[in-house]
């Protein structure tokens, strides 16, 4: 009942991880390629989260 109005992390991180994504084919547009791998390497870790939020979850 009280999990009703709870938000999902999952939903939130996939949010970040799309919008980072957006922006490192930007970056990587611009010819930046650091700044592309940064963004990439930002992204990873999010799915890494994600991975282990929906692992958690299915326990």
């Amino acid at each position: 009942m009280f999990g009703l109005f709870k938000k999902d992390p999952v939903k939130k991180l996939e949010k970040q991880y799309s919008q980072l994504m957006e922006e490192a084919m930007h970056i990587q547009r611009s010819g930046d390629l650091k700044a592309y791998a940064a963004k990439i390497v930002e992204a990873e870790e999010i799915a890494k989260q994600i991975e282990q939020l929906i692992i958690k979850k299915d326990n």
